[in-house]
Formats: structure tokens, sequence, C-alpha cells
């Protein structure tokens, strides 16, 4: 999904031109440029960030809930996108796609299935808080570890499928710049307007407006019924997963918005205006993709801020006290091993009194 080139359609009638990807996301230099530079520092942060993140789960965390074994998703996801971006670097380094068209094919969809992967999670994690906060009594029961980790498989599974179309619809072909210059470009080959608006109108409704709405929703119900009952506690996983939601939605809206404004030029003849379109989303694909990667290495540092408290205290494993500090159990009631603490909150410090969640409303 990220750093796609364009496959822009200039004919009255919608045919594809005879060298589709003459205006390839490589093709301009300020772009390029600025999409490395970014994607450079994306790399050095993200990378040990998330490898950090997985390990301190694995390695020091000593309880485990439902918020945790997400977040671990989420890292796992976050640092394989993470890896990916040494290609896209040398990619737009050089202005040519070195790497071979099964590389062209499978990196792509690696990046799709991951970025897929990061906003599913981040929907399960708000979906979790909304049956811990709204619907405790209903659905606590219901919901163990082992059903979350089916769901997760699913997810998994689910974002593998709907990846497809960066398989699909991508493969290296060569292409000559105004300087005459021959390259490789790792780029769309969309032979059908129909295919331009079914790909990224799918990436942008399924991996964007679909999880934002349920999120949103999900959000509101919650602080419909933490305003209910005048619950003053303060929740480190609820700041955490917010935090998380807004950063994804704030760095991915960009990529999104191109993705809108490149489906809407299948729908003009040849006009002004549909030139006008296709000039933003060639100039702006390589810098929205790029920045889209940066939400998968602000993850770490939003979690190194919450738990900065524990750091002089824990030194290294300062962030498994802080997944651990989400995952107590603030109810005083015992449970079994498989049944998942859907109140798994605490204090911002990690610290206080049990309080009974149904009185608090958590």
């Amino acid at each position: 999904m990220t750093n796609s080139s364009l496959a822009f359609l200039i004919t009255s009638n919608h045919n594809v031109t005879e060298n589709p990807e003459s205006d390839s996301v490589v093709s301009n230099d300020f772009s390029t440029t600025l999409g490395a530079l970014i994607l450079g520092l994306v790399f050095l942060l993200g990378v040990p960030g998330n490898l950090f993140i997985a390990w301190s789960i694995l390695a020091r965390t000593r309880r485990r809930s439902v918020t945790t074994l997400l977040i671990l998703n989420l890292a796992c996801a976050d640092g394989c996108l993470m890896a990916l971006t040494i290609f896209f670097i040398v990619y737009l380094a050089k202005q040519s796609w070195v790497f071979g068209d099964y590389m062209c094919k499978g990196v792509f969809y690696l990046c799709n299935t991951n970025m897929y992967a990061s906003i599913f999670l981040i929907t399960l994690m708000s979906v979790h808080r909304l049956v811990a906060v709204v619907f405790h009594r209903r659905m606590s029961s219901l919901v163990t570890m082992k059903i979350v980790r089916r769901v997760i498989v699913g997810m998994w599974v689910l974002v593998m499928v709907i990846a497809i179309p960066s398989l699909v619809f991508r493969d290296v072909r060569e292409d000559k710049d105004e300087r005459n210059t021959t390259r490789l470009v790792c780029a769309p080959n969309h032979t059908q307007p129909r295919h331009v608006r079914f790909q990224y109108a799918l990436e942008t409704v399924s991996g964007f407006i679909i999880p934002y709405a349920v999120i949103i929703t999900s959000y509101v119900l919650i602080l419909r019924r933490l305003r209910q009952t005048k619950f003053r506690r303060s929740v480190r996983s609820e700041k955490l997963i917010l935090a998380i939601v807004v950063t994804f939605g704030i760095f991915w809206l960009p990529y999104h918005v191109i993705n809108m404004i490149e489906v809407a030029t299948q729908w003009y003849s040849d006009s002004p205006r549909k030139d006008t379109l296709i000039n933003i989303t060639k100039s702006s694909r390589a810098v929205t993709s790029a920045f889209a990667f940066i939400s998968s290495c602000a993850n770490p540092i939003l979690y190194t801020f919450a738990g900065k408290s524990y750091i002089k205290e824990n030194g290294f494993a300062f962030m498994a006290r802080l997944f651990e500090g989400t995952s107590m159990d603030q109810t005083g009631n015992k449970r079994s091993k498989d049944t998942v603490g859907l109140s798994n909150v605490d204090s911002v410090n990690g610290s206080g009194p049990r309080s009974n969640m149904l009185q608090n409303g958590t």
C-alpha cells in the first residue's frame, strides 16, 4: 500500500496510455528525496523500538492481558512494516526498483498486510475497552484468552486476503523520464479505470473509514458511560489506546485523502480539474506514504512517555512494568486463568487501592 505509484489515465476514453507509469511516484525529485529522508528516520526509530516492545512483553512482562496481547501483535505488525522501509529507501534514493518483480509484489503485499493489521488491531483494542466499560456484565464471561487468540488469528487471515490486490495490480516495468533516462519502476498495472477505483477505494474504506467508524463509536459509548457514572479515576490503558488511535489517524489520513483524490480522477474526462487532481496525487504520494510510516514508529515513543515514571526505578524493564500496570485487575474479583480481566485498568502512577468496577463504571 505505502509508496504506491500512480497509474494515471489521461485519455478521454479512459484507456491506459502506452506508458502508464510516466508519472510514477519516483519521477519527482523533491518528493522522493523528502520521502527517503523520512523513511530513513522511521527505520532508525521504528525497528529497535518495536523490537524492544516485543521483548518487553515476551521476556519481562509477568501479567498478560488482552491489551498486552494486542500490543504485542501491533508491535510485530509495525516492526515488520519498519523493516520493509529499507526497500523503499533504496527505491526512492535510486529512483529505480532494483529488487526484481517478485520482490516488487511481495514487499508491497507485506506492506498492505501489516497496514491492515495495524488498524484492525487498534480497532480490536477499542472494542475491547468498549466491552470492559459498557458491556462487562453481559460479555465478560464470554471473552477468554482462547477466544481472543482465535479472533487475532482470524484477523491475520483476513488482512492477508484483503491485501491480495497489491499482488495482482503491481509489477516492474521500464520507464523513461523527461531526461530520457531508462529506469525500472515497481508500479500499479491497472488496465482499466475500475481497477484503480477498486484498489484505492478498498484500501481507504476497509483500512480506514470502517475501522475508524467502529473506533469512534466505541469511544463515544465509553465516554458516555464514564460520564454517566461520574468516573474520575485516570485509566492508563484507556489513555494509552486513545493516544495510539489518534496518532494512527493523524499520520494515515493524508495518505487516504490522496487515495480518494486518485479515485476521483477516474470520474473525470479530460479537463483542467482532472489535470489538477493528477498533479496533486503525483506530487504528494511519496511524501504521504512516507508520512504514514511514521505511525508505526510512534507507538514506542508513546509507550515511553506513558511509562516514564518507571524508568528510574525499573531501568530497561520500565516498559514491562507499564504493560503489567495496564493489565492489573482492579475489581478485586478472582477469575479463572482463561478469563480475561476486562477491567484491566490502573491509575496513572500504577498504584492505588482496588475498587469495585461496577461502582466506578469500568
